[in-house]
């Protein structure tokens, strides 16, 4: 089993996205993959078609109590451990609770000959449950826009991840993933060029189609179940074949 959290503290950089279509592909060519949402936001699991999550259902009595994980629900072929917004209690749980950054870590020794891989979404923030998501990685995916945003978020990133490795000595960048590039800027053109320079291992950069990506969140289903074989879908398999080349996984990505 293999953990990888999908992080970048700033917002709308395509972290759920990545998660939850990356990891709707690695279950569909075959792996046993379970979705941790860590976001009090919940996108990832509403855009599953997940709705009604207790507080109990999340990894608040993980993160705060030092608990095992929660019974996930069964979703398009994955297994999802869901969030809701009274996760966000959990940042002041865990600090009354010594240790409380590695009990995601440790309640993932229990599962491990259940996954092959676990997939964490990580809240757009350096916060506790950052952090937890983080300390219970092996590698992290870090998908950067081909904005001014994207290079402005670096050094943040870099100091966060810095921090990490205190918690998890083995943590580093599986990959970086640019996302949201429009070939037709020059902009982004531009801010690729940099990434490209100054980062590595950088995957494809992932294009900008909205209209499919809002669409299936929606739909509460991945791109490969709303919209199997559109252009979108391609840029899925595309990245998937990345991250299963950073994680060492031993899987076929095909459409």
């Amino acid at each position: 089993m293999i953990t990888a959290t999908v992080f970048n503290h700033a917002g709308g950089a395509g972290k759920t996205s990545i998660t939850r279509d990356v990891g709707y592909e690695l279950s569909r060519a075959g792996l046993r993959v379970l979705l941790i949402d860590l976001d009090p936001q919940a996108n990832l699991t509403s855009w599953l078609g997940v709705r009604g999550v207790t507080l109990s259902a999340t990894v608040y009595e993980v993160a705060t109590e030092g608990e095992g994980l929660p019974e996930p629900i069964e979703v398009h072929g994955m297994h999802l451990i869901p969030s809701q917004v009274d996760l966000a209690l959990a940042e002041t749980g865990m600090l009354g609770a010594p240790g409380s950054q590695l009990f995601l870590r440790q309640a993932l020794e229990h599962v491990r000959e259940q996954y092959d891989v676990v997939l964490i979404d990580s809240p757009p923030s350096v916060g506790q449950l950052a952090i937890l998501g983080a300390a219970a990685a092996d590698r992290l995916i870090v998908p950067i826009p081909t904005r001014q945003k994207g290079l402005d978020a670096l050094p943040g990133l870099q100091k966060a991840t810095k921090l990490y490795r205190r918690l998890q000595p083995e943590l580093r960048v599986a990959l970086y993933v640019p996302t949201m590039y429009n070939d037709r800027r020059s902009h982004d053109r531009e801010v690729l060029a940099m990434l490209r320079d100054g980062l590595t291992p950088l995957g494809e950069p992932v294009p900008e189609r909205a209209a499919v990506w809002l669409d299936s969140t929606t739909d509460g289903s991945p791109v490969g179940v709303y919209a199997p074989g559109s252009p979108v879908h391609q840029d899925v398999l595309r990245l998937t074949a990345d991250v299963a080349r950073a994680l060492n996984l031993n899987v076929a990505v095909t459409a």
